[in-house]
């Protein structure tokens, strides 16, 4: 197979953008670099196309590696035919492989193979044979022997079948028919293991789905219910039909011996190839269905952390409680710790005016401007509380609930010891809330990413899969940002591209020895950090107000004398940069001709127009063209108030496979379905929205008692026809994604078959 040239046709891609790709990451470059800073030799892939290519590249790798594995070992047991050569050179998948292995792989003493030893393997062939002379009875009179433990005709016969009966589910085109014949009729079927047992899996204790259409969320409950014991789940296929694709290829003659290769073929779909098949498919099935959670979960984690800043704003953590009082923490606009404490907001008359008198002197003696509050135990009675408050005073203050997912996580942390040492562990989870609010992507990245919250199922996902994919996004929303050198905490740097977890904490070192740093190139003083490293994380580290204006942009070091011969080219220098940019320079680039002015300096069109919008907007973090966060500063209301129809401001909190979660102002979630989310149909309710998204909403319908609020992000058909004619008409087609390989079938589906 030549890898290169699938994973062009796979993604559909010129056969130079994946050699150029292959090699990039066969010299150890990283994929936040190729991105950013190799665009010419990838025609500008995106991370997350140049992810799922090197995910790609990685199996067909490892699938010529295990190809090659099987053709030794089946050669060196001089077993190999042209015909065997040939199917393991066409296998696709590392599932077709193992296929054509399973007859030559060293297997545990079976059915079989003690009856190859008792010397029956000739009778099976004969029988196999079907031809009308032979009497399998007689024949098998010649193979009677007491010291073989082959007592009579009999015993001579069930062994020759069992040898038939292991041949046939060893036959790797009869396995490949079988699973493509499951994975179009077989059907997904559950029950409860106890009828009378409550469980959240009622609506699965009798269910029964065609294999092709079961949602991926459904495997994932289905897997859980198992495992916890509430629910019985298996695969069933038409018997008749599936035992008839066996039939077809094995049964020749309607003869004596025909009949006992009918018999040995049924034998070994029930025993042998059903139950084997039926563990694929839910493996395959599981497979999948994480693959595709892990998906959801990133894009989720992605928009979170690249939600908008709020800057420069004086923020009011609280981490609500009960017994324990709400934990309280002031930090400034560069998240600083100002002032903590604990207080009682949810108690006695007292204690709530002693509450409201501490959060009021917070607030007129640091200026607060913005009040986060943790989502957690007390969270609605706490936003009563700040409600209350917002009323009372003189001062204009908003505030917003925030997600505590992962708090406490960071709050007994390592990291958070060594950043607040001084502080107690729940007083370091209300910094976190305010933090979080003031700089998602900052303060998030020092939190495990799976402890987020974001997702469905993640804890049961392979967690070194998602640890691997989870690690990739933060890596690329931190890249992607880029970060301030001389502020970073190292759990921030350790994500920069070519920086480990030890160079992270040897910049800081180095930053608290020597002073801040003055420019870019200081970085190869730091101990452990050499050219190749410098050369991979230079451009995404800011270094505001040093020696060189180009420091405080996404300008490679590399393209250092380019940029300057750009804004010479253009009528602009250094001092228009470092004076908040050299504005009109994209217009003056146009006029003279971007291609021009790509050949006279020798760098492409698209390294080129990177640099002119750094050098227009030094420092610009794409954060800020983002919508800013819903920040609430009215009334509240409660579940109970709310009424079908009611229209509502809310934020999207998570995304999962069947719809998503909008915070209203009412402490619990609203769901809106897939089939809510827009007038048009939709495979997955991340066509629609993201995580972090101000929307707006209508209520359909409200269950006080069981907390479950449904809403609606559906036009009525008078908003409608608004929106279309109001829409302008463009006969440009719209530019869709590049096409790339779909991650749900990088495996062969494999099923298994439980008989009916």
């Amino acid at each position: 197979m030549d890898i290169n040239k699938t994973l062009a046709k796979e993604f559909g891609l010129r056969q130079e953008q994946v050699d150029n790709t292959v090699a990039l990451l066969d010299d150890d470059k990283t994929i936040p670099f190729i991105a950013r800073y190799r665009k010419e030799l990838t025609g500008s892939l995106d991370d997350q196309v140049l992810r799922e290519l090197s995910d790609r590249l990685t199996y067909l790798r490892n699938l010529e590696k295990r190809k090659e594995e099987v053709a030794n070992s089946i050669t060196e047991q001089e077993k190999m035919t042209p015909e065997l050569e040939a199917a393991i050179s066409a296998a696709t998948t590392l599932v077709e492989v193992e296929d054509i292995y399973r007859p030559f792989k060293p297997k545990r003493r079976t059915r079989a193979s003690i009856a190859r030893e008792n010397g029956l393997e000739p009778l099976a062939e004969m029988i196999i044979a079907q031809e009308d002379s032979t009497d399998p009875e007689k024949e098998a009179e010649a193979f009677i022997n007491e010291e073989k433990n082959v007592p009579d005709v009999q015993t001579a016969l069930q062994g020759a079948m069992d040898i038939i009966a292991e041949d046939i589910s060893d036959d790797a085109d009869i396995r490949k028919k079988l699973r493509a014949y499951a994975g179009d009729k077989g059907q997904l079927v559950s029950k409860a293991a106890d009828p009378e047992a409550e469980s959240v899996y009622i609506n699965y204790y009798e269910y029964a789905e065609p294999i092709p259409k079961v949602a991926n969320h459904r495997v994932l409950a289905l897997d859980r219910g198992e495992k916890e014991g509430f629910l019985k789940v298996s695969v069933v296929l038409d018997d008749a039909e599936a035992q008839g694709i066996v039939f077809d290829k094995y049964i020749k003659k309607n003869n004596a011996c025909g009949e006992l290769v009918r018999e040995a073929a049924a034998d070994s779909c029930k025993r042998l190839i059903f139950p084997s098949i039926e563990r694929e498919i839910r493996s395959e099935m599981t497979a999948n269905a994480a693959e595709e959670s892990i998906k959801v979960f990133a894009a989720n984690l992605r928009q979170m952390l690249l939600q908008p800043p709020l800057r420069s704003s004086v923020i009011l953590g609280l981490d609500p409680g009960y017994a324990h009082g709400c934990k309280t923490a002031v930090i400034d606009g560069t998240g600083k710790v100002l002032d903590t404490a604990i207080i009682y907001p949810v108690g006695s008359a007292g204690a709530v005016e002693a509450a409201k008198k501490k959060v009021k002197q917070f607030i007129e003696k640091y200026h607060v401007d913005v009040i986060s509050i943790g989502n957690g135990t007390a969270s609605r009675e706490t936003e009563s509380f700040t409600a209350d408050i917002i009323k009372e005073i003189p001062q204009k203050v908003s505030y917003m609930v925030v997600s505590e997912a992962g708090a406490s996580v960071y709050s007994a942390s390592k990291v958070a010891a060594e950043e607040f040492p001084e502080y107690d562990v729940s007083i370091r989870g209300a910094i976190s809330i305010a933090r979080r609010l003031q700089d998602p992507l900052a303060e998030l990245v020092k939190i495990e990413p799976k402890a987020i919250g974001v997702g469905q199922y993640q804890h049961d996902m392979p967690q070194a899969r998602m640890s691997e994919a989870l690690g990739g996004v933060v890596e690329d929303c931190v890249n992607s940002v880029g970060v301030d050198l001389n502020t970073a905490s190292h759990s921030l740097l350790s994500y920069i591209a070519g920086i480990n977890a030890t160079v992270a904490k040897n910049i800081v070192a180095y930053r608290e020895e020597n002073g801040r740093f003055s420019d870019r190139r200081e970085l190869l003083k730091v101990p452990k950090l050499g050219k190749k490293a410098f050369e991979q994380c230079a451009g995404f580290l800011r270094v505001r107000g040093g020696k060189n204006p180009l420091d405080n942009t996404a300008v490679h070091p590399e393209s250092y004398e380019a940029a300057s011969s750009l804004l010479n080219e253009c009528g602009f220098t250094l001092t228009d940069v470092q004076n908040g940019g050299a504005a009109g320079i994209t217009e003056k680039a146009d006029s003279i001709g971007i291609e021009k002015i790509s050949s006279t300096l020798g760098i492409g069109v698209p390294t080129l127009t990177d640099i002119i919008g750094e050098l227009k907007k030094p420092g610009r973090d794409l954060r800020d063209e983002l919508p800013a966060p819903l920040l609430r500063s009215g009334d509240i209301m409660e579940i109970k108030d709310l009424k079908p129809g009611m229209e509502l401001v809310g934020t999207v909190r998570n995304i999962i496979d069947f719809g998503a979660f909008v915070d209203i102002g009412v402490h619990e979630d609203g769901l809106v379905h897939i089939s809510q989310l827009c007038n048009r149909y939709i495979k997955h309710p991340l066509e629609a929205v993201k995580v972090g998204e101000v929307v707006k909403v209508r209520v359909l319908d409200v269950d006080v008692k069981r907390n479950r609020i449904s809403l609606t992000m559906r036009l009525n058909d008078e908003e409608e026809k608004k929106q279309r004619s109001e829409k302008p008409r463009s006969k440009k087609p719209s530019a869709g994604k590049p096409k790339g390989f779909d991650a749900t079938k990088l495996h062969n589906s494999s099923f298994r078959i439980k008989q009916k």
